[in-house]
């Protein structure tokens, strides 16, 4: 075990995530928690202004990407983990100011759709309870899914960004935004059928 995590900490960052695509041994992502544990908790500290929410979101990050990583290109994963570390906790704060650009930005990119349905229409967003279950919903979409609609809405990248950001196809990253529209309103509609 020692003589495999002084091999591991000799390599570099794409070094441990490509050893890890390759043979899923989560001591890869174990090093880079290692190096990067201060610098995520201090982007989650930014977002959430809370030393012990901070705390969870790091271990929360991490143990994300032991799948993002298997599904990603990540060309630096400095950059990459700055990303995802932001969109983790923007998820995670619910103040006005966040509910306020979603609805801006549905309103701003709604032409890129064809269809109107409720689950991003401003009316129903704004409201706190929607906003709960909007987010509960958005942490069981597909992880591609969830990466490119929480980038598009939250984070108002383009689609070219998203690709750059995410290493999909521009055409992946329109569908998994349309598929992750889709199952939200699937989702939404169960959780809503449960209570009746």
């Amino acid at each position: 075990m020692f003589g495999k995590r002084k091999k591991y900490s000799s390599l570099t960052d794409e070094q441990l995530i490509e050893e890890y695509k390759l043979n899923h041994d989560n001591n890869c992502v174990g090093e880079l928690y290692k190096r990067y544990t201060s610098f995520t908790f201090a982007i989650c500290l930014k977002y959430l202004k809370n030393k012990e929410l901070a705390r969870e979101a790091v271990l929360e990050i991490f143990e994300e990407l032991l799948e993002k990583l298997l599904f990603h290109e990540v060309k630096n994963f400095r950059s990459w983990l700055y990303t995802v570390a932001k969109n983790h906790c923007l998820l995670k704060t619910r103040n006005k100011k966040l509910n306020i650009e979603f609805v801006e930005n549905y309103e701003k990119h709604q032409n890129d759709f064809m269809e109107q349905e409720k689950i991003l229409n401003p009316e129903y967003i704004v409201k706190e309870e929607n906003i709960q279950k909007l987010e509960k919903c958005i942490m069981q979409l597909k992880p591609e899914q969830k990466c490119c609609i929480e980038l598009f809405f939250i984070q108002e990248k383009s689609y070219n960004e998203i690709v750059e950001i995410t290493g999909f196809s521009y055409k992946e990253v329109k569908t998994h935004i349309q598929n992750g529209k889709r199952n939200l309103e699937i989702l939404l509609k169960k959780i809503d059928e449960e209570k009746k």
